[in-house]
């Protein structure tokens, strides 16, 4: 934890240092300065925790989800929390907290459903491996992937405990901070069926009545959208707002392989002529690096599910396709393969597994790929640092 925090704070506050702030960004994307409360060098501390979506989440703790139809797609669990804190710390700061806190307790359930699912040495890399993960930096920015991640891991260690209501309250507050935490209703109900088959005179079928609460969360979610005017529909009519349409199972890998493609004929030609993808705009070389790396994000993530697939139980692999599978149907035209490492980031079967590689390695092969994934989250947190688009 303390390790990749002070990767992502030493890189971000270096490409300050270096770059500068990306100065066409901060007034175009946050004309109210959310992001930006303190003085020149509380903002530039500030600056690893609070770029791009960090300007909706904050706009929405302030000022609620009138105005921009967008807003619906972002869930309202984690800026009813920072609006809760906002009167004692700011709303920055709040967010702040909240990102972080969550992040340490995410780490600690992970660690100890990965040692009841695979052993004390899985368990410790998996932790490392989730933690340094280049996607990770948005576990300490004010963004939802920590929450979310402590909600969905802390379900899962509920229901692998057997303590059905916690996991039903936790799996529902999941649903109610992004539309994928619906889905675990696959591992708590899978968890009870598994339970209730090692002993069924002893398990009820209240696992089965906390897997059924779990959608509540989303169901709730929907009707306070509709009681705000919003419509009942709202959080799905979001995503469209942000050019998210269902094109049929894994049509993401279809077309975002075919944009990575395109991307890597572009790097290799350079600059147009010809533009060999389309569907962008902005800078045809920054869109081609964008699209192989997100392709490179998605071949991890299929490595790593079919791994998944064949070395955890059900309940966490299954649990790990669906995940996966939500995004991949929803591509965005311009950037098939938006968001993917956001989306890989929370999906705990894959660390799972990914700790279970790394506990059979050697221990200098096992510490390689580990300084090779920080590098990763060192550059991507100086990047996100400098309002440069990485997701």
């Amino acid at each position: 934890m303390v390790v990749s925090r002070l990767v992502v704070w030493i890189a971000g506050l270096a490409a300050l240092a270096i770059w500068g702030v990306y100065e066409v960004r901060p007034p175009a994307f946050d004309p109210q300065a959310f992001t930006r409360p303190f003085g020149e060098l509380g903002n530039a501390l500030a600056g690893p925790t609070a770029r791009w979506d960090s300007v909706w989440f904050l706009t929405i703790a302030e000022d609620g989800y009138g105005g921009d139809a967008s807003r619906a797609a972002f869930f309202p669990l984690y800026p009813a929390l920072i609006a809760l804190l906002a009167p004692v710390f700011g709303s920055l700061l709040a967010g702040v907290l909240i990102s972080f806190t969550c992040f340490t307790a995410a780490l600690a359930a992970f660690f100890r459903l990965a040692t009841l699912e695979l052993g004390g040495a899985a368990a410790r890399w998996g932790t490392m491996a989730l933690a340094l993960f280049p996607g990770a930096f948005w576990f300490s920015a004010v963004y939802s992937e920590s929450l979310f991640l402590l909600l969905s891991v802390g379900g899962v260690l509920a229901a692998r405990q057997q303590r059905w209501l916690l996991a039903a309250v936790l799996g529902a507050l999941a649903a109610a901070t992004r539309s994928a935490g619906v889905l675990l209703v696959i591992p708590i109900a899978l968890l009870w069926w598994d339970a209730r088959r090692a002993d069924p005179d002893r398990v009820t079928f209240a696992g089965l009545g906390a897997a059924c609460a779990v959608p509540l969360g989303l169901f709730a979610t929907c009707v306070t959208y509709a009681a705000m005017g919003r419509g009942f529909f709202a959080a799905f009519d979001g995503q469209e707002n942000w050019g998210r349409a269902f094109r049929g199972p894994w049509a993401g890998i279809v077309d975002g392989t075919s944009a990575a493609w395109d991307g890597v004929r572009q790097l290799v030609h350079g600059p147009p002529p010809p533009l060999y993808f389309d569907k962008a705009g902005g800078d045809p070389m920054a869109i081609a690096r964008h699209n192989v790396l997100l392709w490179l994000t998605l071949v991890i993530a299929c490595v790593l599910l079919v791994a998944a697939l064949r070395r955890l139980r059900p309940a966490h692999s299954a649990y790990a396709l669906a995940a996966l599978l939500l995004p991949l149907s929803y591509p965005v035209v311009p950037q098939p393969l938006m968001s993917l490492p956001r989306f890989v980031a929370v999906l705990y079967p894959l660390f799972l597994v990914a700790g279970l590689w790394l506990s059979r390695r050697a221990r200098p092969l096992a510490v390689g790929v580990l300084v090779l994934s920080a590098v990763g989250l060192a550059v991507v947190s100086a990047l996100f640092t400098d309002w440069r688009w990485v997701a």
